[in-house]
């Protein structure tokens, strides 16, 4: 039952986040975290084992979710995404997250949208439950419901029961919070009337610094930046190393970012290029003319607020739907996975040298103006909760006392 009151006369909520470490789902449920905290609220992390300490850095209670990969010898092996299938997927994982939820008994949990083990058994929580989207909803549904049908025949391969289908886990929830802009995102279709789109929450982790660029600030040279995934399983030294390539003979700075999963020894830096590993991209962003990326949503949408052209190589998941989106907004291009080092120089000349390149990615900024992404989603979670006894008794069939006062 929640007692206490904020200054505004909202009641303090405990609320648990049940998250995995997918690219890209870190950073924004950080800062909606420390948006909710700000108005009072106590947050806890349960987390794989590899998020414990940037989760800790940012200041968070941090639950390890020790099971997470007790069960991978049972998943089929030499797959690239077997870690994450046993993480998302595994009956122990599933227990242990029921533990952790009975034991810190939540006001309301938040939960990513591919951990399948967690929307399970939401269900059953007695609580209200959020369903966190950190990308484009509608422009990849279909994509979606194919990832999760993969994870679920992983699990299906580890001799494990098969889980409920996409629509039946989403659509269960009390909400779901898209964190991308509803103008970007495609129009919904017939029964997702719980969907909010709150746009991007665009916060640095922890561990990302303000760094000194070895050239003046009024230096007229081109800046390109150069970021991939975070997300080792998506590692790639020889699509960083012929970015690069690619930039040597332009007269460009280059700043390339690693993000953790590729050290820059790595990597052969040309002499109008600095390698460095985590770097605050709001800095950079703010002076560059371009940037070169695996087309993550969150990097795309930081560079499209800047108003910066983007030249996009996807690799897996959402990062193709959102250079499509990119390319079709006539703000950069989309090359393949594979572009060869004399592509990605002839897509980063034309994106640098015309000029509507650049004007398309100004046009695209404007639909960020007072969109604080954080701020829209602790409004949606703070309304979820006033609303809990009401929402608890029609998506369950029944009612909780935690809400009442």
């Amino acid at each position: 039952m929640i007692t206490s009151k904020t200054k505004d006369g909202e009641a303090h909520a405990r609320m648990l986040w049940l998250k995995w470490s997918g690219g890209g789902n870190l950073i924004p449920s950080l800062g909606i975290a420390r948006a909710l905290t700000k108005r009072g609220h106590t947050i806890a992390f349960a987390v794989p084992p590899e998020m414990v300490q940037s989760v800790e850095a940012a200041g968070f209670r941090t639950i390890e979710i020790s099971q997470a990969y007790a069960q991978i010898d049972c998943y089929p092996r030499g797959h690239v995404l077997t870690r994450a299938a046993c993480y998302l997927t595994s009956p122990a994982v599933e227990a242990q997250v029921k533990k952790i939820v009975d034991a810190e008994a939540p006001d309301i949990v938040l939960i990513d949208a591919m951990f399948l083990a967690a929307l399970a058994p939401a269900p059953h929580f007695g609580c209200p439950s959020v369903l966190f989207v950190y990308t484009f909803l509608f422009r990849q549904i279909d994509n979606l419901r194919k990832i999760l049908r993969l994870f679920d025949g992983m699990r299906q391969q580890a001799g494990f029961a098969p889980l409920p289908k996409l629509d039946d886990l989403w659509r269960s929830r009390e909400r779901i919070i898209a964190t991308s802009l509803g103008d970007f995102d495609a129009p919904p279709g017939s029964g997702w009337d719980m969907v909010r789109h709150t746009g991007p929450v665009f916060e640095d982790e922890q561990l990302a610094t303000p760094t000194a660029m070895p050239w003046a600030e009024n230096d007229p040279t081109p800046l390109v930046m150069v970021s991939f995934s975070t997300e080792f399983e998506q590692r790639d030294v020889n699509k960083l190393q012929r970015s690069l390539d690619a930039l040597v003979n332009l007269s460009v700075h280059v700043v390339a970012t690693t993000g953790g999963i590729v050290a820059p020894n790595e990597l052969a830096a040309p002499k109008n290029a600095i390698v460095l590993d985590y770097v605050a991209h709001n800095p950079i962003m703010q002076r560059a003319a371009l940037v070169l990326t695996h087309g993550g949503h969150g990097t795309a949408m930081r560079a499209l607020r800047h108003g910066v052209p983007l030249v996009i190589i996807p690799g897996t998941g959402d990062q193709s739907f959102v250079a499509a989106a990119v390319q079709e907004w006539g703000a950069g291009r989309a090359l393949p996975v594979d572009a060869s080092v004399d592509a990605i120089r002839a897509a980063a000349q034309e994106v640098l040298f015309t000029p509507q390149y650049r004007n398309n990615a100004r046009q695209c900024s404007v639909a960020f103006a007072g969109v604080d992404g954080a701020a829209n989603a602790a409004n949606e979670i703070e309304s979820l909760l006033r609303d809990g006894r009401e929402g608890s008794t029609r998506r369950r069939g029944k009612a909780t006392d935690r809400f009442s006062e």
